[in-house]
């Protein structure tokens, strides 16, 4: 296998760049963090810098916060162009706005250098089980020579498109994951004020239309009050700006989107932003003066 590079080793990016390590992969790691760092090198990988992964990698992986730390990892003074090889792949896993995507592509290409845009979705459960779902975006060839890798983190990896297709994919899943997620909650939060125990609606509708891999992964969390990130309300806030963003460039009204982005806000004032995802029902409680609880939950 060829010699990879990995920045990013947060709650996504560090499970992801363990399987490629569990997979035999030559790897070398990067982070703000170096005690992840280190971490990392006591398991076999090698220590590097953006611009020496640059230099020595044959495949450049990164999974950062946003588009403007990817621009300056890849495109600073002491990033990863800064030495980069003609046919290197780069390939960045991060949850950014498909113009950023497409600015890197054309940059990069100007290098002689492949660029894929491959966001992901699962969270950190399906990172740390290498069964995340890859949407992609770039050239036929430079995803060919990225799918085994792919492999090695994920369960799925599609090509959608050219450049920028994968994070326009992305915003999509999280239109569809997030609004999931604020319809789940007013319906738990309509129950237990009801009175009807949470967890014996969600067994008896899961097997119906209502039923979902979000209201699995995120129902059980939330009768536990158990709002650990595996996705925090953060992340998905700055997704949902990004989407209305997007939208908004292309005029594609999203109504649904635009109500869900002020709710995230009201969680923000509520200084919940590090709580996961499913967290966003704790705004739907407040508005009814009840908490989703079961004594039934197993």
């Amino acid at each position: 296998m060829k010699k990879v590079g990995f920045i990013g080793l947060g709650i996504m990016g560090g499970p992801m760049a363990r399987n490629l390590l569990k997979g035999g992969v030559d790897l070398t790691v990067c982070d703000l963090n170096e005690a992840l760092v280190a971490d990392f090198v006591s398991a076999g990988a090698k220590r590097g810098t953006a611009a020496e992964i640059g230099a020595s990698c044959d495949i450049v992986f990164t999974i950062l916060p946003n588009g403007g730390i990817v621009q300056d990892t890849l495109f600073g003074e002491n990033g990863v162009t800064a030495s980069i090889k003609a046919g290197t792949i780069v390939c960045d896993c991060s949850s950014v706005t498909p113009q950023d995507s497409q600015l890197c592509y054309e940059k990069l290409k100007a290098l002689n250098v492949g660029f894929v845009d491959a966001p992901v979705s699962g969270g950190e459960p399906k990172a740390i089980d290498g069964t995340l779902a890859f949407m992609a975006g770039g050239d036929q060839e430079h995803f060919d020579v990225l799918k085994p890798y792919f492999d090695l983190m994920g369960a799925s990896a599609l090509l959608v498109g050219g450049s920028g297709s994968g994070s326009v994919t992305k915003l999509a899943n999280q239109i569809m994951v997030n609004l999931n997620i604020a319809a789940m909650s007013e319906a738990l939060v309509l129950a237990a004020k009801a009175g009807v125990d949470p967890w014996k609606v969600y067994k008896a509708v899961r097997g119906g239309l209502a039923g979902s891999v979000v209201l699995d992964a995120k129902l059980p969390k939330v009768v536990a009050r158990d709002f650990a990130p595996g996705g925090t309300i953060t992340v998905n806030h700055k997704d949902i700006k990004n989407v209305l963003a997007t939208a908004h460039a292309i005029d594609v009204p999203l109504p649904l989107t635009s109500q869900l982005f002020e709710i995230m806000q009201a969680m923000k004032v509520a200084d919940h932003m590090g709580d996961d995802h499913s967290g966003l029902v704790q705004y739907f409680e407040k508005l009814a003066g009840v908490e989703v609880q079961s004594d039934c939950a197993e």
